[in-house]
């Protein structure tokens, strides 16, 4: 099987230049003439090797260079052949009628008791019902989650359609089924898990249900022992430094990590020269908060090859060349928080994320719901219904790209780390928009009602930042109307202390401008 392998890579490799890859005709050129279908099986195991996608006759093709397309719209629903999939998962483990008797009441206590176990701060053990449970719960949130985020990525060009994944604490598979939908057709996909827990017996069923052209491995260790030569095939080495993954996942697993920065950077390491790590967390303020610490801690570090730098002592290389010549990178952070005056970076308490628009409500959320027993005093309608899309993320590359690159000067515009002494003046100020609006329709805000209320930064404050719709016009409405991580300039915006928040609140009214600096 060795040597058929040797022939059909070479051959592959030949007419991939030519015309479309056919396992048959293959076939004809090996000595013994072994069926074609044993010659699809062994391209199907090169094509991440060899760039090759599958296409519907069973000929490949070589996958195209271009960039993946930014998202056209919102992610209505979670996926009906996933949610099949996962109710098909449940009929198997606890019996057709899987929500009602005995195994409804399971899995509902088993919802409430994680649920609880996380807003405590407590560890949450995963066994086969919290893996249940957790699919149940987390599954379409985080399917939908992951695609607003790498829509940063395919706004800018940087998703390719030829990629090398890693899914660090990959769960239930929420963030790679997402990504998968999220990519094209023509897109080829080599995606390595990392999954100790149970949880990996529901990711690696779910994965059966994405395209040809999605390669898996499920590496069933813990992110600190995973060893990145494990995922290297004879095109590709991880621990290269010309080499690597294009993006690196580490979604709403950071919170579960003893030490988050050192298994961050350990994977950053891992990062190809162009990749993109991608960190998500939920938006809790812990987690958000938490995830924000780790961003700004690996912020400006630099990476080394270890194996040609010796890191441990002197620092000196190997083979007696330039240190400098086997520096990977600096971390920066590329998004969706902004560093718009150089050299400064925020230290304030970071808790900022997005929220995007509800999901349809899956089949199985509702079925579990709905057979909740009448007489359940803590029950209320709706509890084990998650549709909510809110998420915290930061984007970490090695090469110095940020998705908003200006540098402010402060001949012109107002510098948030000195807004002290702006205070009660009306000034001029260039930040991004960090937030939905924050304000409660209970809230009575300026003038006995409820104002819009965004989070707003531009990468220099120690001191949280908001703000404060009081009238809106025509010409503030664009504040309104900019995206999330969307850097907006504010002229004569009113800038006032918050005694109750300790924070600026800053006044958009009347005689505010703000324009979309897009």
């Amino acid at each position: 099987m060795s040597d058929h392998r040797e022939v059909v890579r070479s051959n592959a490799k030949y007419l991939r230049n030519v015309r479309p890859i056919d396992p048959d005709e293959i076939a004809d050129y090996i000595e013994g003439a072994p069926h074609p279908a044993v010659v699809k099986q062994l391209l199907r195991e090169e094509a991440p090797d060899l760039g090759l996608l599958e296409q519907d006759d069973g000929t490949f093709v070589p996958v195209d260079d271009d960039s993946v397309r930014p998202s056209r719209g919102p992610v209505e629903r979670f996926p009906a052949d996933y949610e099949r999939r996962l109710e098909d998962l449940l009929a198997d483990r606890y019996g057709p009628n899987w929500y009602e008797g005995a195994s409804g009441d399971l899995l509902r206590s088993t919802i409430r008791r994680f649920k609880a176990d996380y807003l405590d701060g407590r560890s949450v053990e995963y066994d086969d019902d919290v893996a249940a449970g957790y699919a149940i719960y987390h599954l379409p949130g985080y399917y939908a989650a992951v695609q607003y985020a790498l829509d940063d990525l395919a706004d800018r060009g940087l998703l390719g359609r030829k990629l090398r994944v890693l899914d660090v604490g990959a769960g239930v598979g929420g963030p790679a089924l997402g990504l998968c939908d999220f990519l094209p057709d023509d897109a080829l996909v080599d995606y390595h898990a990392i999954e100790p827990s149970a949880v990996a017996d529901v990711l690696e069923d779910l994965l059966a249900e994405t395209g040809r052209n999605v390669h898996t491995t499920i590496h069933r260790t813990t992110a600190e022992a995973f060893d990145p030569s494990d995922a290297a095939s004879d095109g590709f080495d991880p621990t290269a430094p010309d080499d690597g993954f294009d993006l690196v996942l580490a979604c709403n697993v950071l919170s579960e990590l003893d030490e988050p920065a050192a298994v961050t950077r350990s994977f950053l390491e891992t990062l190809a020269p162009d990749g993109t790590l991608l960190a998500m967390a939920p938006a809790d303020k812990n987690t958000s908060v938490g995830l924000r610490e780790v961003e700004r801690d690996l912020e400006g570090q630099r990476l080394w090859d270890r194996d040609a730098v010796d890191l441990g002592s002197t620092g000196d290389t190997d083979d007696g060349t330039d240190v400098a010549d086997h520096c990977l990178g600096e971390v920066t952070v590329y998004g969706p928080t902004v560093r718009l005056w150089s050299g400064d970076t925020p230290s304030d308490r970071g808790w900022s994320f997005d929220v995007r628009p509800d999901l349809a409500v899956p089949g199985f959320q509702r079925r579990l719901d709905e057979a909740t027993p009448a007489d359940e005093d803590a029950h209320a309608p709706g509890e084990f219904v998650n549709v909510d899309v809110q998420f915290s993320y930061s984007m970490l590359r090695l090469d110095g790209r940020r998705r908003i690159d200006m540098a402010l000067e402060t001949s012109k515009w107002a510098k948030m780390a000195e807004m002290e002494r702006h205070v009660t003046n009306r000034i001029d100020l260039v930040a991004a928009k960090l937030s939905r609006s924050l304000s409660e329709a209970d809230d009575g805000g300026y003038g006995g009602r409820s104002n819009p209320i965004f989070k707003i930064s531009d990468g220099s404050e120690e001191i949280d930042h908001y703000a404060v719709v009081t009238n809106e016009t025509s010409l503030n409405r664009p504040l309104l109307e900019a995206d999330y991580g969307e850097v907006c300039s504010f002229e004569r915006i009113l800038a006032l202390w918050n005694d109750d928040e300790e924070a600026y609140n800053l006044v958009v009214d009347e005689e505010t401008i703000v324009d979309r600096l897009a």
